[in-house]
């Protein structure tokens, strides 16, 4: 039994921190998973950003409702859902991914929550599990499924190297060349290749 465990940002959609960065000018919270490979560290930079600039999740919501799945990706995983099972593993919040996840055809995705105040401000964040990604895996092959897994970030290599398969996708120069055991792809007709090989 086979199951595809696929990161969100960055290979189905756009960040939606670089978006948002975008958005509203403020370039600090361009810096991604990355960049930093630390996802707490990360996280309560971004919240501290935030604070300081009066923003909240409306806002953030707001710049989500605009970002529309990467050119290809629905279809992609739409193939990839026919031959098989699919997890999107992600670091991202429910909180941002219910209208991605329309847009994808609402496939299944482990994520994580936000902490959000009454008045809107982001507190905090919980994270559904220590390492999630790679816990993940190891959970599913425990239940008896053997997975294959691709991401583009440093919190996708656990499961990228846990897994029977593993695959970067879209990364940077900085991360393929630290991996050069990983195979590494930039168009969805390579990575669905080279999944059904693995199958």
């Amino acid at each position: 039994m086979n199951i595809v465990c696929l990161d969100l940002e960055g290979v189905l959609v756009p960040e939606i921190w670089i978006a948002f960065a975008e958005a509203t000018g403020i370039e600090e919270l361009k810096k991604t998973t990355r960049d930093e490979p630390d996802y707490s560290k990360l996280m309560q930079y971004r919240i501290d950003i935030l604070k300081q600039h009066n923003l909240g999740l409306k806002e953030i919501q707001e710049t989500i409702a605009t970002i529309d799945p990467m050119k290809g990706a629905k279809e992609f995983l739409d193939e990839l859902r026919s031959i098989t099972q699919v997890i999107i593993i992600s670091d991202t919040f429910t909180q941002f991914a219910k209208p991605l996840m329309q847009k994808l055809g609402w496939p299944t995705i482990f994520c994580n929550s936000l902490e959000v105040a009454e008045n809107g401000e982001i507190t905090g964040f919980k994270m559904r599990i220590e390492n999630s990604k790679y816990t993940t895996v190891k959970a599913l092959q425990s239940i008896g499924y053997e997975t294959i897994a691709s991401g583009d970030s440093y919190n996708d290599l656990g499961m990228i190297k846990a897994s029977k398969a593993g695959f970067l996708f879209k990364s940077t120069d900085k991360i393929k060349a630290d991996n050069p055991e990983l195979p590494a792809f930039e168009t969805y007709d390579e990575l669905l290749a080279a999944i059904k090989q693995a199958l």
